[in-house]
C-alpha cells in the first residue's frame, strides 16, 4: 500500500473547485485513491462530495492512500494537487 500525509494548502480547503480537481485527477489514476482527515475514516477521493464532506479545511492534515499496480503514483498525483494552493 501506497500512503502519503500532506497539508491541504487551499484557502478554502477541499471544498469546490478544489475538490473538483482533485477527484477528477483521482478518477483517472489506474488504482482507487482513498483520502482521510488525520485520525478520521477515509473515502474515496473520486468523489466530489466526499472530500466536500470529509471536512479538510486549510492547515488540515490529510493521508492519501491507494493500494495496487500504480499505487505510488496515484497516490503522488493527487498528493501534488492537495499541497498547492488552488484557489489562484
Amino acid at each position: 500500500m501506497a500512503e502519503r500525509t500532506v497539508t491541504v494548502a487551499s484557502k478554502v480547503g477541499l471544498h469546490a473547485r478544489p475538490a473538483a480537481l482533485v477527484a477528477k485527477t483521482a478518477a483517472a489514476q489506474s488504482v482507487p485513491v482513498t483520502i482521510a482527515k488525520d485520525g478520521g475514516t477515509p473515502v474515496q477521493a473520486s468523489s466530489v462530495l466526499n472530500l466536500m464532506t470529509l471536512g479538510a479545511k486549510h492547515g488540515d492534515t490529510v493521508v492519501i492512500a491507494a493500494e495496487g499496480e500504480g499505487a505510488q503514483a496515484a497516490v503522488e498525483a493527487v498528493a501534488e494537487l492537495i499541497i498547492k494552493d488552488l484557489d489562484e
